[in-house]
């Protein structure tokens, strides 16, 4: 996909690296030259102009990418100016980021695609990892639905996955096993190779290494997690 990334501050930055690194190709733009000379070797194109310039923005490629990210975060004026302008060029997908509650409901009257929160979101993932002090991965469906994915602890292996109970007692619901076996790869060494199962018996007994996908509410999870210990 193509990507036109705002703003090169540290989340732009961050984020024109991941698009790049995932084979995307992405144009920059930002009033420092000094941010977009340090990005220059990870973007197909860059552009040093003022995005809250109507007349410099028009030299940008706005309907031949699929997405214009508006990555501004500090300047909410500068921020809701790009979009409006990016709106009323008729961009068809906008992304922007949004600092704090204010500025992402500013944002939504603009009937955006997505309103990005970073540092809201990276504080809500710190807080789940130490309320769970455990390693789990969680991705947000929706306000309080999640799909979780974790390692079956120690003291669980030779359970069964009904045991568990987790449908009939908790309300989640399985959606994949990943289960690991040892094997030698080319220098000798044993290795852990883990292939994913969509369908699995529901006495299928739990193994060291296993991992479980799930989906439901994040405080119904956290019921269940609590009962595992």
């Amino acid at each position: 996909m193509k990507y036109i990334v705002i703003g090169l501050g540290n989340y732009g930055a961050a984020v024109v690296e991941g698009l790049t690194a995932m084979g995307h190709e992405v144009i920059g733009v930002d009033a420092s030259e000094l941010n977009v000379e340090r990005l220059k070797d990870k973007m197909v194109t860059s552009f040093v102009l003022d995005a809250t310039d109507e007349t410099a923005l028009s030299v940008l490629p706005l309907q031949t990418v699929d997405i214009v990210l508006v990555a501004i975060g500090e300047d909410f004026g500068a921020s809701v100016r790009v979009v409006a302008l990016l709106k009323k060029r008729r961009v068809r997908h906008i992304f922007a980021r949004a600092v704090d509650d204010v500025h992402k409901d500013v944002l939504e009257a603009f009937g955006l695609d997505r309103i990005l929160m970073p540092e809201k979101d990276a504080a809500r993932v710190l807080v789940q990892s130490l309320e769970l002090d455990a390693c789990i991965d969680l991705f947000q469906v929706d306000g309080d639905h999640y799909v979780f994915k974790f390692r079956v602890p120690d003291h669980l292996v030779g359970y069964s996955i009904n045991d568990l109970e987790v449908n009939c007692k908790f309300g989640l619901k399985l959606i994949a096993l990943q289960r690991g076996r040892s094997v030698e790869n080319a220098l000798g060494f044993s290795v852990l190779e883990r292939h994913v199962e969509n369908v699995f018996p529901e006495d299928y007994e739990l193994q060291a290494g296993d991992v479980l996908v799930g989906y439901g509410s994040y405080r119904r999870f956290m019921d269940f997690w609590e009962s595992c210990k």
